[in-house]
């Protein structure tokens, strides 16, 4: 049986991949100007969807704009233009950064902040450990640390927030249908194309206030880079003659309002006690044993005292009711037939190891210091909304769901890791190396399969004529992680299970919200 397993995996694997890299280079191939994107649909009845927040689009209130026609907005027409006209270099480039679908900018943006802060707080001198401290961020080591679990949280409420507010702006603009500036006046050049959207109120205004909030909460530190970055993208409205001042006070109170409403719920979540006391992590490895007969032992040097975040499978899920409705089934006894196969296996990879199996490995090991698995998927996400140009709320629309199905997912994944408390190879096959470094939290089941299975889900759903592709990545993530010596084979079928089970919540609300 062992061979007939290597050979499959071999054939399938191997086969496959040469494929699949090839196609999935580190630097994938980007619309690197994007000024003249010509939006596939405007989606009109946009502000009908069911958010995930808000109980409607008009539950914010703005004010009703004022006529095209009279003197106030004529006013706002010459500022506008003034404003637009004559433009300096450094107006001009920020005009071409920032889009006429800003959210990919704002991603952008979250995940180079994600890869700056996905770094393990050091030893002190003593041996011990500090750890970044929420209520002093500025403090060394800096808050937060950005792993995995903190990434995906991060993504996902500024993916939530920012399809809540769009689906208010479009309620807004479809009910009161005020034209772009260019429309009304033609002396005003707008610097995107007129994909016909009305102009009240401003999209891109939402999408800046509501990155700039839900970021700076996160990633506190930022705070001036986050509020100037959001200055640039509000003052850039004006200067491409695409929004007059209503447009865009209109767009910022909507991206206050629902940022507040998201924070408010990320504040009663659970994540601020995901890192529990040492004393609880002993008592959750001490229930394992109880429980199976065995527990995970951190071997990385120098050792930290608790494990990567014992109680994040505490957290409140998005799409999910409870978090047991998804644990997955008992991994292999240590000793068993199923467990002794995979030893092997494991072996066999280790002595036999390819150039394409370590490329596989090292393509996604998405470790410290990069925007780890959940922003290898945003970065997908983005490009496959600019290969089928999607408008901003419908961007904002795959965000939203894609990461919401990941942080379900690895709330689950870290249930199980936790609950089954399931050792690593290194902790139960002698002398057995990785290529792949030592993660400090237990082996079943495996992020990296859980967290892609459920993004190729969601993005096979939005995407299906790229659905085969996605589940082709999902599946060398996953083995990716077996490759590099981290992780047993079960860990990452039953994962990529794991992640297809609770993709499948979040489709069913997707599938409902009134966008297909």
């Amino acid at each position: 049986m062992k061979y007939t397993l290597i050979n499959y995996l071999y054939a399938f694997f191997v086969a496959g991949c040469l494929v699949i890299t090839s196609s999935c280079d580190e630097d994938l191939p980007i619309q690197a100007d994007y000024t003249d994107y010509v939006f596939s649909g405007t989606d009109e009845n946009g502000g009908d969807w069911v958010p995930v927040l808000l109980t409607s689009g008009d539950e914010i209130t703005i004010p009703v704009p004022e006529d095209v026609s009279s003197p106030a907005y004529q006013a706002e027409l010459a500022d506008l233009k003034a404003a637009s006209s004559s433009l300096n270099g450094s107006q001009m480039a920020a005009v071409d950064y920032w889009t006429n679908n800003p959210q990919l900018r704002w991603n952008e943006i979250a995940l180079e902040l994600i890869a700056k802060y996905n770094l393990i707080p050091g030893p002190n001198p003593d041996g011990t450990y500090t750890l970044p401290d929420p209520n002093n961020p500025t403090a060394i080591p800096n808050f937060p640390f950005a792993h995995p679990p903190y990434a995906v949280r991060a993504l996902a409420y500024l993916g939530v927030a920012q399809f809540d507010g769009l689906i208010s702006a479009w309620h807004y603009k479809y009910t009161y249908n005020r034209p772009a500036p260019s429309v009304t006046d033609n002396s005003i050049i707008s610097a995107y194309v007129d994909n016909g959207i009305p102009s009240y109120p401003s999209d891109g205004a939402v999408i800046a206030v509501t990155a700039r909030e839900i970021l700076t909460a996160m990633f506190p530190v930022e705070a001036d880079y986050l509020a100037e970055k959001a200055d640039e993208h509000l003052a850039s409205l004006k200067w491409a003659g695409v929004n007059v001042d209503s447009d865009i006070d209109a767009g910022v109170t909507i991206g206050e309002a629902i940022a507040a409403i998201a924070l408010d719920r990320a504040k009663t979540d659970g994540m601020s006690k995901a890192q529990c006391s040492k004393a609880v992590s002993d008592s959750i490895a001490d229930a394992a044993q109880a429980r199976f007969g065995w527990h995970w032992e951190n071997l990385e040097i120098p050792q930290r005292p608790v494990g990567l975040c014992p109680l994040y499978g505490q957290v409140r899920m998005w799409a999910v009711p409870t978090v047991e409705e998804v644990r997955p089934i008992e991994p292999p006894a240590p000793n068993s037939d199923e467990f002794n196969e995979d030893v092997e296996l494991l072996e066999y990879y280790a002595d036999n190891m390819t150039e394409e199996w370590r490329a596989i490995a090292n393509f996604w090991q998405d470790g410290l210091g990069t925007y780890t698995p959940p922003g290898h998927w945003n970065r997908f996400a983005k490009e496959y909304s600019i290969k089928y140009s999607f408008n901003p709320l419908r961007t904002a629309r795959t965000f939203a769901y894609l990461n919401m199905a990941m942080m379900d997912g690895g709330i689950s994944c870290w249930d199980a890791k936790y609950y089954y408390h399931y050792p690593r190879p290194i902790n139960l096959i002698p002398d057995f190396k990785t290529i792949a470094g030592t993660p400090n939290f237990p082996s079943y089941t495996s992020g990296h399969s859980v967290f892609s299975a459920s993004g190729a889900e969601v993005m096979t759903y939005i995407f299906p004529q790229e659905g085969s592709l996605f589940r082709d990545w999902a599946v060398e993530a996953a083995i990716s992680r077996v490759y590099g010596g981290i992780h047993w084979t079960f860990d990452a079928f039953v994962g990529t299970d794991q992640g297809i089970q609770v993709a499948n919540y979040t489709i069913n609300i997707a599938k409902a919200d009134g966008a297909d």
